[in-house]
């Protein structure tokens, strides 16, 4: 060992002394290929760099600087002792500048294979020789390629045989071989650069000997027994077998066979036997159940064949096995008076061979087994019909024709008082339900659960507690469950529970509607049934968010609510709502609905929209005023200047006595003389005693004597300028001077004829003082009014 570090050093030293490379950088030697196990020394040259202090790393972990030693300022050696690393990088660094100078790699083979075991195959073994093979394996480690060779010898035989392989196994064949040699076998391996040798192995071919598996296995029915035959291959050698027994169960679970079925207590599977062709009994096996079997040899002490191929055998029926169960399932009393019984059993398993038939026997129950209708049916069920009297249904089982077993089972009549189960509970979760119930008074002996999802198709099971799991179920389905007590020979009152889910989905779906307005919306939903068995809902969950920023928002009530108010919500936005139904088994959310809130609140819009209206209604009531009294003024007739005339009116102090009322009748009233100008005079008037509605001449008054002036006036009483229009012939030019003095357009009332005789025209005379002619007022009259007062 120390020979070997020494080499690597005078190694080092030498390239150290050499000139050409005296300035470079490296780890050497490079890439080596070490027995595991073995010391190494390695040398790291950093005079390309200058520096003299390094570190190493191998596989990237430091080494610890305690294993290196410097040789001089340029040179460090690293020794490493009992190097088992298979492969391995290692690496050297400045201490500086942390920058790696070189690195080698470095692998390990294994000293020796080792390990090794072979095998001897007889490939004839019904015969005494013949020819062989002989397989052996070992343990080596091989990370470079390795080439091995394995070399047998034979000591009777004299004889030495060698195979290759690359892997760590070599199988020799064709040898013609003796029971009773020993071989010794040594295996070679060999790279490029290392060959090593394993330490021989010695083996007595009897003890490494490998029969072939049994062959012809036979399986057959005795008496609710199994005998298993086969038939060994080296009849000529003492050997021992081994029998593993399986059975295949209902559902397909394969399981091993038990004690009791093998007669062996320490090797629950296995059964031994010395004999050349081997043969056991299986006793306790179940009707018509399948078995498998598979056999393995073995010679004295060597080693155990493979196990021969699995036969499997299905068992015949026995009849101390069978286990029939009977029930029955009755419809509501028709209105024949009859009822549907729906017979069912169990016990025969379908698997058996041979013919099976059954027949259905009703009759009364007073007659048991007398008498009776007979009806031919199928597997497992079988439907008739009886009357509203109590009945037994007997059941008979024939196999091959012959009579395998009888059962019976009571139908209670209509109305009959019997003992019943009370206060069922259900408990469903993952299409399981479990059911729990109270016993009746009086002892039973049992009861029978009876299930069904579709009321055509029914399930049962008995059981002899008060609750029981049904399982098996379609998932999310209502069931209608049925538990029956039982007593010695009859039955109880069957007690129901309906709609029972095996499990539950989510929520039904949800329908919404938003009504939105300022500010705000109203948002209501309808759940609609999604399917049978909806999980119940425990709360819903609100979810609305502005459609422009998606920032989510949501109110959460309770599963009884169906509708909620979402309030602060800004004006003339569009919003996204959904709901979401929350139940213990799962969510449910129904689809987005859009909806956008108004621009303007509708308690203000209403306010202004009927000060609008009020608005609107007085400017059409005011402009219809207008419009009337425009009419009114467009219609109002623009007296005639020619047509008036004038006349004097007294002041009020003066109208003392004094009546005038031009719009009337003058001979209806006594108030209605008019004093007429007489034309051109100055004298004291006479009084008018009556006139002629035709002729305006004579309404004339003496004014300057009464101290009256007539003046012409609409009919609003305001006083009208005429027209200057030149006098008719046989009128009088003179004009009526005002208390101003201002010209008068209005014509005098003077006649150009003849006046008639004052004394004739005077009917009354009022006396007017003198003094008080200068209190006159002057009035206007118009013709046209006198004239539709006329026509009044």
């Amino acid at each position: 060992m120390y020979t070997f570090q020494l080499v690597f050093i005078l190694a080092g030293i030498s390239s150290i002394r050499a000139g050409p490379n005296s300035n470079t950088c490296s780890v050497y030697p490079k890439d080596l290929y070490i027995k595991a196990g073995e010391n190494i020394t390695i040398t790291c040259q950093s005079a390309c760099d200058g520096t003299s202090k390094i570190y190493w790393k191998l596989n990237n972990d430091r080494i610890d600087d305690s294993l290196s030693s410097m040789l001089n300022r340029t040179h460090t050696v690293l020794s490493l002792r009992n190097f088992t690393h298979p492969r391995a990088t290692l690496q050297c660094y400045t201490a500086d500048t942390q920058q790696v100078i070189g690195g080698t790699i470095i692998e390990t083979y294994s000293a020796k294979p080792r390990n090794i075991s072979c095998v001897h195959y007889k490939l004839n073994q019904e015969e005494s020789g013949g020819l062989d093979s002989l397989t052996c394996t070992w343990e080596h480690h091989m990370n470079p390629p390795v080439n091995y060779a394995v070399e047998s010898v034979f000591y009777k035989q004299k004889e030495i045989l060698q195979c290759h392989s690359k892997k760590t196994t070599c199988t020799l064949t064709e040898l013609f071989t003796l029971r009773d040699d020993n071989i010794t076998v040594t295996v070679k391996a060999t790279t490029h650069h290392w060959n090593v040798s394993s330490e021989p192995r010695t083996f007595a071919l009897h003890d490494i000997s490998k029969s072939l598996p049994p062959k012809d296995l036979e399986v057959a029915d005795s008496a609710g027994s199994l005998s298993v035959k086969w038939r060994r291959l080296s009849p000529l050698e003492p050997g021992r077998c081994e029998v593993k027994c399986r059975k295949v169960l209902a559902g397909g679970e394969i399981v091993e066979c038990d004690h009791s079925e093998t007669g062996n207590n320490t090797r629950p599977y296995c059964l031994l036997n010395d004999e050349a062709n081997g043969s056991i009994m299986i006793n306790n096996v179940d009707s018509c159940t399948t078995y498998g079997f598979s056999v393995r040899c073995v010679l004295g002490k060597a080693i155990w064949s493979d196990w021969s191929k699995e036969k499997l055998h299905v068992t015949k029926l026995n009849k101390n096995h069978v286990n029939l169960r009977l029930w029955r399932k009755v419809s509501e009393l028709e209105e024949n008076g009859l009822r549907k019984v729906r017979v069912m059993w169990k016990g025969i398993p379908k698997d058996c061979g041979g013919t099976f038939d059954y027949t259905i026997k009703q009759t009364h129950d007073s007659e048991h087994m007398t008498g009776g209708n007979y009806t031919f049916c199928g597997n497992t069920t079988c439907d008739v019909v009886v009357n509203q009297d109590a009945h037994r249904i007997n059941l008979t089982v024939f196999q091959n024709k012959e009579v395998l077993v009888v059962k019976s089972v009571y139908v209670p009549a209509v109305g009959e008082s019997l003992p019943q189960v009370t206060n069922i509970q259900t408990l469903s979760d993952d299409k399981v339900i479990k059911v729990s119930w109270m016993a009746p008074m009086q002892p039973v002996s049992g009861y029978k659960i009876d299930w069904t999802q579709d009321g055509s198709q029914y399930h049962w099971k008995e059981s002899e507690y008060t609750n029981v799991t049904l399982s098996g179920l379609q998932e999310k389905k209502p069931y209608n469950i049925t538990v029956t007590p039982l007593f010695d020979d009859k039955t109880g009152q069957g007690t129901k529970v309906l709609h029972v889910c095996s499990s539950f989905g989510d929520p039904d779906s949800i329908a919404i509607t938003v009504v939105p307005s300022y500010r705000q919306a109203f948002v209501s939903w309808n759940t609609k049934s999604q399917k049978e068995c909806s999980g119940a809902v425990q709360s819903y969950t609100v979810n609305y968010y502005k459609t422009q920023d998606v920032l989510y928002l949501n109110v959460t009530v309770d599963g009884k609510m169906r509708n909620v108010s979402l309030k602060d919500l800004s004006p003339d936005t569009q919003y996204t709502v959904n709901v979401d139904a929350r139940a213990l088994t799962g969510i449910s959310k129904s689809s987005d609905e859009k909806f956008t809130t108004t621009k303007f609140d509708p308690g203000l819009v209403t306010p202004l929209s009927v000060a609008g209206s009020v608005i609107i209604f007085l400017v059409l009531f005011l402009g219809l005023c207008i419009a009337v009294q425009w009419k009114k003024f467009q219609e109002k007739p623009v007296p005639n200047p020619a047509l008036s005339s004038v006349g004097v009116w007294a002041s009020q102090s003066q109208q003392k006595g004094i009546c005038f009322q031009p719009f009337r009748n003058p001979s209806e009233s006594h108030c209605d003389t008019v004093y007429p100008e007489k034309a051109q005079s100055t004298s004291t008037p006479s009084l008018v005693t009556g006139y002629d509605t035709n002729t305006a001449s004579e309404y004339i008054v003496d004014y300057a004597n009464s101290g009256m002036t007539l003046g012409l006036y609409t009919e609003d009483e305001s006083p009208v300028e005429p027209a200057k229009t030149p006098p008719s012939p046989g009128e009088s030019t003179a004009l009526i001077s005002s208390d101003s003095s201002t010209a008068n357009p209005y014509r005098s009332q003077s006649s150009g004829e003849s006046p008639v005789p004052e004394t004739e025209k005077l009917s009354k005379h009022v006396p007017v003082k003198q003094q008080e002619k200068a209190l006159l007022k002057t009035i206007y009259v118009t013709l046209d009014m006198i004239e539709q007062d006329h026509k009044r």
